[in-house]
């Protein structure tokens, strides 16, 4: 992969990037989610990527080159994790990707500015649900770009006239001539009809890495295709994905929003279920029940600058929410968080913002818990597959050391998170520091 113009931007300076080290950081009040409370001031010891200690007694270690934080009585959090992101789609606009003159180094440096700003932002790791992301996350693995953990699912897996199709209107059917579309070339998608092509696009991004499969089950509102109603893939192609996904031990997350899209891939194995806006409750206790997982969003409403055929199409998906958020916590789905800003790069800097949405139906400790403790149990359905392995989302020894530290109490103002420049002094992932307003010695 081309990386020059990336790594140029991107190679972190001494003065942003501190090496991994032992941090001690002293005097600090711990989010314990089991009480949904702050604890006592503590000490924690970070070591080896891991919380090596929490203790209210002082610490010490062997490592005589240790960095030492005075948090003075602020709150230490883990990172926050976002369970759907588009790390690429998210960075680009539709006519940016599809431009022909957009090459991979050009692509890699928007996505790379977009990817250090969602560290900043204090988001330690996030599951990508599709697009052209492992050269990314292979600069970010090896300390060449800034940017969060990244569960990656590859390239999109969609059927011909599904929400990964792409194409633009003269671009024709791989299978009937001959010539991928330009956003399979990209690896933004695969048009995979039929089992066996499903087989072949599962396997081919298990080959490069995937944690997880994402699948097209149903219409979307930014693909040019499908009405929002549709259902994509038979029951036969969906198993085929879940079959190999399970063969490598992890899973399949699919795009659905209908209950009828939403049976099926439960019926073939599916464990989440990305969006759903549009779910009833007969669906809802059976996800319940089969103990899947609702990767679930809170949209806002549309804007000027969307299409006109987007803004219908969104209209019952913006109408669903209200209903779905509540009636799956009432019914004690398995619920996860995600932003899943797609196209629309001038949303990112909300990223922390959209969290705050969640309080109409949740309080701020149940909110907390699932954009750190909750999402990384999505995260960890990869099993093996995981490319980090550990525990994430909790501040516990021998947990991964990916924690924030806030200026305020978090659990009595949410609001603090969505302004992460002023009040996140301190940010580590990995045992790194990566922000540090404090003083150290």
């Amino acid at each position: 992969m081309k990386l020059k113009s990336i790594l140029a931007l991107f190679l972190m300076s001494t003065s942003l990037l501190i090496a991994q080290t032992d941090i001690l950081i002293e005097n600090v009040k711990l989010l314990d989610h089991n009480t949904a409370s702050l604890t006592k001031p503590m000490n924690v010891l970070l070591s080896d990527g891991k919380i090596q200690k929490i203790s209210a007694s002082s610490i010490s270690t062997k490592n005589k080159d240790f960095i030492s934080i005075n948090g003075k009585g602020k709150t230490l959090m883990p990172g926050l994790i976002d369970a759907h992101v588009h790390m690429v789609f998210g960075a680009l606009t539709m006519q940016q990707l599809m431009d022909p003159n957009m090459t991979e180094d050009v692509l890699l440096a928007k996505v790379g500015t977009n990817s250090h700003e969602m560290l900043m932002r204090g988001f330690t790791s996030v599951r990508d649900a599709g697009g052209p992301i492992f050269p990314l996350k292979a600069a970010i693995d090896k300390g060449k770009v800034t940017g969060p953990r990244i569960w990656p699912s590859g390239a999109t897996i969609s059927q011909t006239a599904g929400h990964g199709d792409f194409r633009t209107p003269e671009e024709r059917s791989r299978r009937f001539f001959g010539k991928p579309s330009r956003a399979e070339l990209l690896g933004a998608t695969f048009i995979a009809d039929g089992r066996d092509d499903v087989l072949t696009a599962t396997r081919e991004n298990l080959r490069f890495g995937a944690s997880q499969i994402k699948l097209m089950a149903g219409g979307g509102t930014s693909s040019a295709y499908d009405p929002i109603d549709v259902t994509q893939y038979t029951l036969d192609e969906m198993k085929a994905a879940v079959e190999a996904a399970e063969d490598w031990g992890t899973y399949v997350m699919v795009h659905a929003y209908t209950p009828r899209a939403i049976k099926r891939a439960i019926e073939a194995g599916v464990k989440s279920i990305e969006h759903g806006q549009m779910l009833d409750e007969e669906t809802l206790k059976l996800m319940a029940e089969k103990n899947i997982w609702l990767s679930l969003q809170n949209l806002m409403d549309n804007n000027d600058n969307m299409s006109e055929q987007r803004k219908e199409k969104r209209k019952p998906v913006l109408e669903g929410q209200d209903k779905v958020w509540p009636l799956a916590k009432k019914l004690g789905v398995n619920l996860a968080w995600g932003t899943d800003f797609l196209f629309e790069p001038e949303l990112n800097k909300d990223q922390n913002s959209y969290i705050l949405r969640l309080k109409k139906w949740f309080s701020n400790a149940e909110i907390l818990k699932m954009i750190t403790q909750d999402n990384a149990e999505l995260l960890q359905l990869s099993g093996l597959r995981s490319p980090y392995p550990g525990k994430l989302g909790v501040i516990e020894e021998q947990a991964l050391a990916d924690v924030l530290l806030v200026d305020g109490n978090p659990l009595k103002d949410l609001s603090l998170i969505a302004n992460p420049e002023k009040n996140f002094l301190v940010i580590i992932k990995n045992g790194k520091i990566y922000k540090n307003t404090l003083k150290t010695k």
